[in-house]
């Protein structure tokens, strides 16, 4: 079982931020989710490997330093491009089971991946955990990689169900609060800040000052 985390390059990461956070901030963010997710899949039981599918030098170093395979994304050309790629390579290394969680779900756990990765039939099968909306897709497993088409966006949820199902598979579905908050906008970027926590995301908030700006009052707002 690989944990497989498609990283694009930071230099263009969570431009719907821009409000909030300048370029700097948004790699800074950027580099300490991914850190997050990437240590809570490493600390799971039942993972074997952890991988990014990235072309991005911040993110190989990264890989590198705690031990992380890295599969090469040449093209840069988003999620699930990046998962054609990384599945393809699966394959020729021999790897039977894959789960792919995306690299800006901070507050997810390794007791949270360890139970959609025991929930798993691993005989063959999809499970699949949502986001808090339920509409997108933070935690796919899947066995073998290649079981069901995956195709991420902000509402890839009821299609990646609706994929499964038309290959006579029926997905388990594990909802846990660490995959419900994926950060896009600013609304869940307070989210994260006023959710408290000592991950390295709650960290760069704090030590960047992001957090007291988030929290200061809107200028001009009514009391």
């Amino acid at each position: 079982m690989w944990v497989v985390i498609p990283v694009k390059d930071f230099d263009a990461a969570k431009q719907r931020l821009s409000g909030l956070l300048d370029a700097d901030e948004r790699r800074a963010l950027a580099t300490a989710m991914l850190e997050d997710v990437a240590a809570a899949a490493a600390g799971a039981r039942g993972c074997d490997a952890v991988a990014l599918a990235t072309r991005d030098a911040t993110a190989i170093d990264l890989a590198t330093a705690h031990g992380f395979a890295v599969i090469e994304d040449r093209d840069n050309a988003g999620h699930s491009a990046a998962l054609t790629g990384a599945v393809a390579e699966l394959h020729r290394r021999g790897v039977d089971a894959m789960a792919t969680l995306p690299g800006d779900i901070p507050l997810v756990t390794a007791p949270e991946i360890e139970a959609l990765l025991a929930a798993h039939d691993h005989l063959g099968g999809m499970t699949i955990a949502p986001s808090g909306d339920k509409r997108g897709s933070n935690g796919v497993v899947l066995t073998p990689p290649d079981a069901v088409p995956l195709r991420f966006g902000p509402d890839s949820f009821l299609p990646h169900l609706d994929a499964a199902r038309a290959r006579g598979i029926e997905p388990r579905i594990v909802e846990r609060p660490g995959f419900a908050l994926d950060i896009d906008t600013g609304d869940d970027l307070r989210r994260l800040a006023a959710s408290g926590g000592d991950t390295r995301s709650h960290a760069f908030l704090r030590r960047s000052g992001v957090a007291a700006r988030l929290a200061a009052p809107l200028v001009g707002a009514v009391a």
